[in-house]
């Protein structure tokens, strides 16, 4: 198997594909990779450690297309707090618990993996 990384219209994935396939199909759909951090990124997750103590995490995979809540906003259980963009859908993350908002861990444009924490609650 070989492992390809392959940038389509700024986007990167990750491809693997099987050697010595005679037929033309290829053996995996590709993956997308996770994109390089930009330098401020180290900074944004280093108060997620001391921030709230109930963290907002992603249920899919996805691309951070609004961020709903801002640090320091009371929010109630089922408030939509970060939107995450999927397959064309938009997808509402949501407070899990009625709490403030101590941190939001993620910017517009940024891709998350499942589970990724995105904020945290106090």
């Amino acid at each position: 198997m070989k492992n390809y990384t392959i940038t389509v219209n700024g986007n990167v994935y990750n491809v693997t594909v099987e050697e010595g396939q005679t037929s033309g199909a290829s053996a995996a759909a590709p993956v997308a990779a996770p994109k390089a951090a930009p330098a401020a990124a180290p900074k944004a997750a280093a108060p997620a450690a001391s921030a709230g103590s109930v963290k907002v995490t992603a249920g899919a995979a996805g691309k951070v297309f609004k961020v709903e809540a801002s640090v320091g906003q009371a929010v109630k259980a089922g408030d939509p707090v970060i939107i995450l963009e999927a397959m064309k859908m938009e997808i509402p993350v949501v407070a899990p618990q009625d709490g403030t908002v101590a941190s939001i861990d993620v910017a517009v444009g940024d891709a998350v993996e499942a589970g990724a924490t995105l904020a945290s609650l106090n």
